[in-house]
This record gives structure tokens, sequence and C-alpha cells, in this order.
């Protein structure tokens, strides 16, 4: 992928990276440039993004080592200018604890999971301007809206098309990842499909699984919401046990109680009803945006009450084999607090389209 490496660049400066190296006093724990292109010791700023070894000008010739960088100083920006962070490897806990706020949640329960690939997950969901610039269809949202707006009301099947779309247009080097041979209809109206295979193999993009999903909203944080430590609670009045309002999560994410059309004492003055424009909440540690609010986001996993229990979801988790709802994370603009939590998990049938439910993709890495 050619196009992808050349539009690699670090969000920290080719020389913090060069300080680094001459820093280190033993060659044997030396950081290294890795080369991807041309000649050993000769990397170019996009090159130092893959997390592989090489020997570095720098380091000395015959030194080798690891390149250790955030995964916030990896990042794709591709054709359509939607931009991909590098979430690495590693295992997470996945799930909730019996005394997450609002809990316990009898389809959330804990377990550890392993990631075992790193994956470039978009940093914001699917906007409006996105979907219109690649796509031959109008643009399907409802609500006040416009180009920086997430594009919503689309079903499972027009985002997996979407994700195809994008593959095909970007590269010939890119496989698409759903087979849409059975879809049929109009887009945004009576579009539908029957049974749609999915490449496990495929190398563009898709929608994520539940598993990339939670892992990169989590960003290494294990409370309800990412960067939260403390909580300000308020009980719904019609469901006593529900937690309908955090403080703590304003500056992060768009809810009900930040919203015109929730609690009207708590609306942030000149915030219309409906979704927001992407990226302007803070992100987490991982630099993506919107993961907690704003409008849910479609997953690639059927949907299994009890799957977190089977030994399939603990290593690079896949999902049921099959199922009659398709998963969909992260809560909306009129969603309670804890339904945005990190572990919060809901539910639909392919076929459903609303103004709440958008979604961001994700792409391999190739490592």
């Amino acid at each position: 992928m050619a196009m992808k490496q050349t539009q690699l660049s670090l969000m920290i400066g080719i020389t913090t990276c060069l300080a680094m190296l001459s820093s280190t006093a033993s060659s044997a724990n030396k950081v290294v440039i890795i080369p991807l292109g041309g000649t050993a010791g000769n990397a170019a700023v996009s090159d130092v993004v893959k997390g592989k070894t090489f020997s570095s000008k720098v380091a000395g010739k015959e030194a080798n080592g690891t390149l250790e960088l955030s995964p916030r100083a990896q990042r794709y920006r591709n054709f359509n200018g939607m931009t991909f962070n590098l979430i690495p490897a590693g295992t997470f806990t996945m799930g909730s604890p019996d005394n997450e706020p609002g809990g316990p949640y009898t389809n959330e329960t804990e377990h550890q999971v392993t990631m075992t690939k790193s994956f470039y997950m978009m940093t914001t969901e699917v906007t409006q301007d996105h979907y219109e610039n690649i796509m031959i269809y109008p643009d399907p949202s409802t609500g006040i809206g416009g180009h920086a707006y997430p594009v919503n009301s689309l079903n499972w099947f027009e985002a997996a098309y979407f994700a195809n779309r994008l593959s095909t247009l970007e590269s010939p080097a890119l496989t698409e990842c759903y087979d849409l041979s059975t879809c049929s209809g109009l887009f945004g109206s009576t579009y539908t499909c029957g049974i749609v295979p999915i490449n496990s193999m495929c190398n563009g993009y898709r929608l994520p699984t539940e598993a990339e999903w939670e892992y990169a909203a989590r960003a290494t944080t294990t409370t309800a919401w990412s960067f939260l430590i403390e909580y300000d609670y308020l009980h719904d009045p019609v469901e006593a046990a529900g937690v309908g309002f955090n403080s703590n999560l304003d500056p992060t994410g768009w809810y009900e109680f930040n919203n015109d059309g929730g609690d009207l004492s708590r609306n942030v003055a000149g915030n219309p009803p409906g979704s927001k424009p992407v990226a302007k909440k803070q992100p987490n540690r991982w630099g993506l945006f919107d993961m907690h609010g704003n409008v849910y986001e479609w997953c690639n996993d059927w949907y299994a009450s009890d799957y977190y229990t089977d030994p399939a979801s603990s290593i690079d988790p896949q999902g049921p084999d099959s199922g009659s709802y398709r998963v969909f994370r992260g809560g909306a603009y009129d969603s309670q607090a804890k339904n945005t939590r990190s572990a919060f998990r809901n539910f639909a049938p392919r076929g459903v389209r609303d103004s709440t439910i958008g979604f961001r993709l994700v792409l391999p890495s190739g490592q």
C-alpha cells in the first residue's frame, strides 16, 4: 500500500526521534528508525511508524532495536480526508464490573481480551462530507446537520457498502470485506440484503469488531468512561436505577444532558437537538473523538447477550457466527450517561435506520 505509506505522518517531529536516538547510551537498547524504502539509515518521516526493527544511521550501523513511539504519533489520512490513528496490539479487560454505574449489566461480563494485531481506527465518526464525496446516492441523514456532522440513518448494509466503495476507490490493492451480492433496493429507503459473508482476510475498510471498538474507546483506561475518575450522578426519575447525568462527561461527549432535548436546565446554550459536528469535544488518550455519545456506531459483530462467556471471545473476537441483530456502540446525543460508557452494548436489526446511529471505520495495519 504505497499510498498509505506515503500519507502516514507523525504528530511528533522527526527531530524529537533523532534526539532520542542520539541520547541513548547503550547501542543494545537504542530505539531505531525503520526505513521501509530507500537506503538503510536514511528513513523518511513516513517510515518511522511501522513498529518493526532495523539498523539506524544514528544508532549505529550494527545497532538493532525496537521502535517505541506513542500510538498517537502514528496517523494515516486517506484520499477522502478521513483520519485514522494506529491502535497497538495489547490485552485489556472488556465488559464491566458489577459496581459499574447503573449496573450490574448482565450482558457485559468482564473478561480478558487479547488483540494480537494493531489496526487503524478512524478518529471521528464518518461525516456527511465523507459520505457525499464518494457516494453516488443522496445523503440519507435526517435532522439538523451539515458537512461536519456524522452521517446517520444508514442501516448496517449501507455502512458496509460505503466501506467497500471506499476500499475500491482508494486502491486496487485493497480487498473488499463484504459480499453484498444479495443486496437490492434504494439507498436510504429500501436497500436490504440477504446473507452477507464477511471476508476475515480482507485488507480494506470495514466496521470495527465489538472488541476493537471497546479497546479503542478505553484507550488503556479501566473506568466506566475514558478519562473520567470521579462521577456526579443524577438518577433518572423514571428509571430509579439508571444513571442519567454525569457532569464529568461534558468535556468528552454529547449526550442527553448537554443537548437541547435532554434536561434543559443543563443544556449548553446554543446546542440544538440532535447530533453535533465531530471532534468538538476532547479526544481520548489515543486521539479518538466522540467515543462517548453524539451518534451510536455500527460494529461488525452479530449480537449475543452471552457471547462474553464464550472462550472464543478472549483472542481477537469476531462475535457470534450468526444472529438476528448487529451490535452498535458508543451512545448518542439523546443517551443517558450510563448508555455512553465504554462497555455499553446495544443492538438492532441490520435494516434499521435511525438519526441516532452512524458509524466509523477501521483499516488493518498489516502488522
